[in-house]
């Protein structure tokens, strides 16, 4: 006959919410916070943090209104246009900093 043993303890591979993620992520994000220290308590381990941050970096940036055509579009008033291997950026004169720097980021090769 042969013999099995059961080993019982925490469920490694867990499921986090976006929720819990936001949460952890924000904690890390305050001043003074130690990343260590707080993947501690949550029992995991550092870099899932960081992971999870660089991740929704990516969506906190913002939307903005993007138009895909085939063909450039003429440019109507003042506005700055930067050619990329595969998008032509128009930035209108009213653009602001911020927005045109998280673009051209997202836009970049």
């Amino acid at each position: 006959m042969s013999q099995i043993m059961v080993i019982s303890g925490p469920e490694r591979r867990r499921v986090w919410t976006d929720q819990q993620k936001r949460e952890l992520v924000a904690a890390v994000s305050a001043p003074g916070a130690n990343v260590a220290e707080i993947a501690r308590r949550a029992d995991l381990r550092p870099n899932q943090i960081y992971r999870w941050r660089r991740q929704m970096g990516q969506a906190a940036q913002g939307f903005a209104e993007v138009q895909v055509q085939p063909d450039p579009m003429p440019v109507t008033g003042s506005a700055i246009t930067v050619e990329f291997e595969r998008a032509i950026v128009r930035i209108p004169a009213g653009a602001s900093p911020g927005l045109v720097s998280a673009v051209l980021r997202s836009v970049k090769p």
